[in-house]
């Protein structure tokens, strides 16, 4: 059978019988198309044989192919079945029928996976700019218990959190359940500390009930005197444990809330659930380090097809800002 490429706005074109990750399911582009990407359409873009076949979940407006990815997503990349990652040029080169630029964002650079979109893309016909974007933070346990892992942390965090937990004031509780009432609270510990206003709440909400319905959340939330004070929400899935949000209220630092349920969230995780990894997802805070032990980059893919004059003027953009950033330094 020849490999085919196919289009459709219809999710259920990544329907899989291949596991996949967390943010590479069928459900997770589900409620990322129906709360977080309104201004496009769907475009989910195929590319099979008997053998495997290779899916790109991407969102199209005017000409413009983009990743169906936000702030939310740890990661984005193609969707794997088989052998389907050899299709990725025939996939990309089939894709400038559709598109005359193309921007994928949040692909992991550690395993290799944004090195080989971006050469299939080229090999499609596609000009191409890749540059690191932002930073993924992990731990891989490797069979450790917490307390071997908590042992090798820094002084002064484990001093902190055996200082904090002595005092006995934060009452500290991990739900795997969804309820409106203990949402409520989450984002009201939200909205009280120092983060800015979240960007879809609707989705958040939806997706951490779809996660207790399939026994994946792990909600944590502080409390002083009956109050919540610090709030995270984690999922467990692939043998993962995602650290999705957390925050603390404001002028709790006192007791160090939101560093007790950290820890107490990355003990049920070690040895409760049993996970070989925990991400931090995206971002470079300071803090994270001193609770993880892996960071490597995440890529941004520009492409255009410059066959198409539609795609010149983001391309040229795209090319002169290097040149133009140097100008302004010198």
């Amino acid at each position: 059978m020849p490999v085919e490429c196919e289009y459709s706005d219809n999710l259920a074109a990544l329907a899989s019988d291949a596991p996949q990750r967390y943010f590479l399911r069928a459900d997770w582009f589900a409620d990322m198309a129906k709360y977080c990407m309104t201004d496009g359409r769907l475009c989910i873009a195929t590319a099979r044989d008997n053998a495997g076949r290779v899916t790109m979940p991407l969102i199209a407006r005017d000409g413009r192919l983009r990743s169906l990815a936000n702030w939310y997503s740890f990661i984005w990349q193609p969707v794997i079945d088989g052998a389907g990652e050899e299709y990725l040029a025939h996939l990309a080169r089939d894709l400038r029928r559709h598109g005359h630029s193309l921007l994928l964002e949040s692909i992991p650079a550690a395993d290799g996976m944004a090195e080989r979109v971006a050469d299939a893309l080229r090999m499609g016909g596609w000009r191409v700019a890749s540059h690191s974007a932002n930073q993924n933070h992990w731990l891989d346990t490797k069979g450790r218990s917490f307390d071997d892992w908590w042992a090798a942390r820094p002084g002064a965090l484990r001093s902190t959190v055996q200082r904090k937990a002595k005092k006995g004031l934060v009452d500290l509780r991990i739900e795997t359940r969804f309820d409106d009432a203990l949402w409520d609270e989450y984002e009201a510990v939200y909205r009280a500390s120092w983060k800015p206003a979240e960007g879809q709440p609707l989705f958040l909400r939806a997706r951490a009930r779809a996660d207790a319905a399939a026994g994946e959340l792990r909600l944590g939330i502080a409390r002083i005197d009956g109050v919540a004070v610090a709030a995270q929400y984690w999922t467990v899935a692939d043998k993962n444990a995602y650290i999705h949000k957390l925050a603390h209220v404001s002028g709790q630092d006192a007791l160090s809330p939101g560093t007790l349920l950290t820890h107490a969230l990355f003990r049920h995780a070690f040895d409760m659930d049993k996970v070989a990894r925990i991400d931090f997802g995206t971002g470079d805070d300071g803090y994270k380090r001193d609770w993880m032990e892996d960071c490597a980059p995440l890529i941004t893919i520009r492409a255009w097809d410059l066959a198409q004059t539609a795609a010149w003027p983001g391309a040229a953009r795209d090319m002169l800002s290097p040149l133009a950033a140097l100008l302004r330094r010198s």
